[in-house]
């Protein structure tokens, strides 16, 4: 069976918290999230649809490595950089790309964040 084709049909860019019944083993490599809260609103994660990872260094960050450590950084990543996606189906029944954005928001938040990227729906054939 072919997989469908997904539209986005709201672009959201909202930080959300992130539920997992087992934690990560490695923080700054998450595994998908097993739910997560938006607004007031909880979301379960029924199926992981897929999940790929963006290593792409960018702005200051993007100019800041030679070129031979620049092309070994987009293979593996590097510290604060990258972001994990996932595209979730959810209880109730919608679907949602989200990723964990592993750059750090200041010298005191050095965690990274989880956004709800977009909602998604199956082209209509």
């Amino acid at each position: 069976m072919a997989q469908p084709d997904w539209i986005p049909i709201a672009f959201l860019d909202d930080e959300i918290e992130v539920l997992f019944e087992h934690d990560p083993l490695l923080s700054k490599r998450p595994h998908a999230p097993d739910g997560f809260v938006w607004g007031d609103q909880r979301f379960d994660v029924i199926e992981v649809l897929s999940e790929w990872v963006d290593t792409e260094r960018r702005g200051r960050a993007a100019k800041n490595m030679s070129e031979a450590h620049l092309r070994t950084a987009a293979r593996r990543g590097s510290w604060g950089v990258g972001r994990f996606y996932f595209r979730v189906r959810t209880d109730p029944q919608r679907v949602f790309d989200l990723y964990y954005d592993r750059s750090p928001k200041g010298v005191s938040d050095r965690h990274g964040h989880w956004v709800l990227w977009r909602e998604l729906r199956a082209e209509d054939i």
